[in-house]
C-alpha cells in the first residue's frame, strides 16, 4: 500500500493530496467521514470522484443521478483534457483564494468549482453534437448553484470564480487561460443580434465583482476589470479598466492580475 501511494504521489500530486486530506477529515471530524469516504476515498481517480460528485449534485427527478454519473464517467474517459482542466482550477483556487486552505475544498465544498466542472462535462457533450443533453447540463448547474454558463462557451483551465454566485457565461463568450472572476460577473451579448455576440477574455484576465462585459469585445491578457464596471469596448492588454461605462485608468499594476487578486486602484500607473 505505501509503495502504491509513492507511485500515486509522483503521477498524480493532486489527487494524492485530496486524499490525505480527506483522510485528515475522517480522523479530526468523524461526522464527515461518510462524505469523505463516498466522494473521496471510495474513488481511485479524480475524475471518478468528480463524476461522482457532479452526478450527485445534479441529479433530480428528470434524470437519475446513475445516468449522469454513466455520462461524467464516458466523458472524463474520452477527454483527457476534462481532468487536467480540474486539476489546474483546483490548484488555481488553492493558490488565489485566501479562504481555501486545502485542496478538498473546492471538490467538497465550493460550488463555483462544482459548477464549472460540470459545465465542463456539459460543454463536452455540446461538442460531441448531444445539444440536448448539454442543455440539461446548464439547467441544472443553473438551478443548483446559481451560475449560467452555456454549454457553447470556451473556458480555459486555471478558473478560479470566487464565492461564485449570479455568474452569467454567453453562447459565444471565450475565456482564456488563469483567469479569476467574482461574483455576479456577466460575460454577456447587447440585445436580440445572433452570431458571435459576446466577449472574448484573455489569459490572466481579473474581473471584479459585479463586472458585465458586453457584446463581441476582446479583453487582453493580464488586463484587469474593475468591480461594478461596464465594459463596452476592448480593453488593451495589462490595462486596468474602471467606470460605467469603463474607462482606462491605468496599467494592470502587476505581471498576471488574476494571481495577484489585487482589486485596489491605487497602484495603477
Amino acid at each position: 500500500m505505501t509503495n502504491a501511494r509513492t507511485k500515486l504521489a509522483e503521477v498524480d500530486p493532486v489527487w494524492e493530496q485530496i486524499c490525505k486530506e480527506a483522510t485528515g477529515v475522517v480522523a479530526n471530524e468523524p461526522l464527515l467521514g461518510g462524505l469523505a469516504h463516498s466522494s473521496v476515498l471510495h474513488h481511485p481517480t479524480l475524475e471518478r470522484a468528480l463524476a461522482y460528485r457532479v452526478s450527485l449534485k445534479l441529479a433530480s427527478g428528470e434524470m437519475s443521478e446513475q445516468i449522469l454519473r454513466e455520462i461524467s464517467d464516458e466523458a472524463y474517459a474520452a477527454s483527457p483534457e476534462l481532468g487536467q482542466a480540474a486539476r489546474a482550477d483546483l490548484v488555481a483556487i488553492n493558490e488565489r483564494d485566501p479562504a481555501c486552505h486545502r485542496l478538498l475544498q473546492p471538490l467538497l465544498f465550493f460550488k463555483g468549482f462544482q459548477a464549472v466542472q460540470a459545465y465542463r462535462i456539459g460543454h463536452w457533450l455540446w461538442q460531441n453534437g448531444r445539444h440536448d443533453m448539454a442543455f440539461f447540463f446548464q439547467m441544472r448547474v443553473s438551478e443548483m448553484f446559481g451560475i449560467d454558463i452555456h454549454p457553447a462557451a470556451r473556458i480555459g483551465q486555471g478558473l478560479m470564480i470566487d464565492h461564485a454566485h449570479s455568474i452569467v457565461i454567453g453562447e459565444t463568450a471565450v475565456v482564456g487561460n488563469n483567469v479569476s472572476m467574482l461574483h455576479s460577473v456577466t460575460l454577456g451579448g447587447t440585445g436580440k443580434e445572433d452570431g458571435d455576440r459576446h466577449p472574448k477574455i484573455g489569459n490572466g484576465v481579473l474581473i471584479g465583482a459585479g463586472a458585465k462585459v458586453l457584446g463581441n469585445i476582446e479583453v487582453g491578457d493580464c488586463s484587469r476589470i474593475a468591480a461594478g464596471s461596464v465594459v463596452l469596448h476592448d480593453v488593451p492588454a495589462r490595462k486596468t479598466v474602471a467606470g460605467v461605462p469603463a474607462k482606462i485608468i491605468g496599467d494592470s499594476g502587476c505581471e498576471q492580475p488574476s494571481v495577484t487578486m489585487d482589486q485596489l486602484l491605487g497602484g495603477t500607473d
